[in-house]
């Protein structure tokens, strides 16, 4: 009967991690953004450079660990050492669950030096598009909305 449970607990943790990721594309906006006046800047871009953009860090997969971690836990043993192996489960299931939804939703990124019409220098992260590649001495657009910043072709 505790392996359903498990089952249907782990199946239930990968849903909460799937439904964590956002987007950090320059083709992404979120509802906030849609429909508000933007403010667009011209530029040259200078240097590219590969970057990774860290994953998210919410007390969701801590938290699907712990449990996950304390019913697995729980089914070693009998009594008092049934507790005690719920709680190490907990706690070694939180930590492997922070783990996991950082791991998960680490994303591949570009830093983009432009060069600005106005002279300034700026470097903007964003995550890699699939069908999107930048080249140095290109011409992009650089829309700011809302104080989030990206490079556009």
């Amino acid at each position: 009967m505790r392996k359903p449970l498990l089952l249907a607990a782990s199946f239930a943790a990968l849903a909460l991690l799937g439904g964590c990721a956002s987007s950090l594309t320059g083709d992404t906006y979120s509802r906030d953004e849609a429909r508000t006046v933007q403010t667009v800047r011209m530029g040259t871009i200078e240097s590219l450079r590969p970057v990774k953009i860290e994953g998210t860090k919410t007390p969701i997969g801590a938290g699907a660990g712990a449990v996950i971690g304390g019913v697995a836990g729980s089914s070693v043993g009998g009594g008092r050492g049934s507790v005690v192996a719920a709680v190490i489960g907990a706690v070694a299931g939180g930590l492997l669950g922070a783990v996991t939804e950082e791991g998960l939703t680490r994303t591949q990124g570009v830093e983009i030096t432009v060069r600005e019409d106005d002279g300034s220098m700026r470097a903007y992260v964003q995550a890699v598009e699939e069908n999107q590649i930048f080249r140095v001495g290109e011409r992009v657009r650089i829309m700011t909305v809302n104080g989030t910043s990206r490079v556009t072709q």
